[in-house]
């Protein structure tokens, strides 16, 4: 198998085990949450990161990865500031209507995208643009029901957007620049992550739900779903920096709203949610979005890879040309300087 089929087979297993984990875990939660009341999130992440870090650590002295520590100043940053965007993205939910909160995960796509274009001249094609466009519309479709706007709750989504796009960019960035893998980076940044979450949850779960995360009953079946999801959350974790390594940002969002049509989907089919026409044509519509996204990045890609073979073959071959190395070695004499250029005097002898 070549070095880019290798590629692509873990790019499909890095996509399907964040497909497969995060939907499990977003039915692991909502039984948590619904069913047994459970509902301090920022907390019950930061347990999640925690859990992460630990598995880690068991891995690396396994030796199933090998630590590379880089930046410690560029790992900080980073670490707090997913834990900030995780933060804020509940807060964002606690002071905003549902509606207003999906139109705040829709808006991350189009601000990475400007982001990228701004800070980092990538290029995003029309036909790119497009299929984005008509995921965007349908996934609205499927889950934007009211817009009830309020100023606190506006500047709180605006401040999740803006922080989640960048931790995401930088999730890419950090790994190509110090060429670490996902593994390392989520390692190195799971505690600074865990631990923001840890100060700042238990005070932003209750100031949204009015509790104690300390004073709630943990009974034995409670007790199970925890320790279920935070297991669940090892995978989730791990294939999002794997997902965002290994593509970008973008893809990782468009693989997130394939992820919200499949739990409205599984709502529906295992737990009986209320489904309308309204979800099903936008679900459909989202699809469409998301393969034309999958067909024009598979095409663009290809072409790419073809440019590059294609100069990497014409640099070789003008390295192998023996009349290309006679030609650029013509001006050079036995020593291998310059000639000395012929001068005439004014007597008409030819002088060397």
């Amino acid at each position: 198998m070549g070095e880019g089929a290798g590629f692509q087979m873990g790019t499909v297993g890095a996509l399907s085990l964040s497909v497969v984990s995060s939907v499990s875990i977003v039915i692991c939660n909502k039984a948590l949450m619904s069913s047994l009341g459970f509902i301090f999130a920022t907390t019950l992440t930061s347990w999640h990161l925690l859990v992460t870090f630990c598995s880690l650590h068991v891995a690396l002295l396994m030796k199933l990865f090998e630590h590379k520590p880089f930046d410690r100043k560029a790992v900080l940053g980073f670490g707090v500031l997913n834990g900030i965007s995780i933060g804020l993205l509940n807060l964002s939910l606690g002071f905003n209507s549902v509606g207003f909160y999906q139109m705040t995960k829709l808006a991350i796509i189009p601000c990475t995208v400007f982001l990228e274009t701004v800070f980092l001249a990538k290029k995003f094609s029309r036909s790119i643009q497009f299929s984005l466009s008509i995921l965007l519309l349908g996934v609205g479709i499927a889950t934007v029901t009211d817009l009830q706007l309020n100023l606190l709750g506006s500047v709180l989504s605006l401040l999740a957007i803006v922080t989640t796009c960048v931790a995401q960019i930088m999730t890419n960035t950090i790994q190509k620049k110090f060429k670490v893998s996902s593994t390392q980076l989520l390692y190195q940044s799971a505690p600074y992550q865990a631990l923001t979450l840890f100060v700042s949850g238990p005070f932003l779960d209750g100031l949204l739900t009015n509790q104690n995360v300390f004073a709630f009953n943990y009974t034995p079946q409670v007790l199970i779903f925890i320790v279920l999801s935070c297991l669940i959350s090892v995978s989730v974790n791990f294939s999002t920096f794997l997902v965002i390594g290994k593509t970008s940002p973008v893809t990782y969002q468009v693989l997130g709203h394939l992820k919200t049509c499949l739990v409205l989907t599984f709502g529906y089919v295992l737990l009986h949610d209320p489904f309308s026409w309204r979800n099903i044509f936008g679900i459909s519509v989202a699809i469409v979005g998301m393969v034309l996204y999958s067909y024009i990045c598979t095409i663009e890609g290809q072409q790419k890879a073809r440019e590059a073979s294609s100069q990497m073959l014409q640099v070789k071959d003008n390295d192998s040309d023996p009349l290309m190395r006679a030609e650029s070695g013509a001006g050079m004499d036995a020593d291998g300087a310059a000639p000395t250029a012929t001068v005439w005097s004014s007597n008409k002898d030819l002088r060397a």
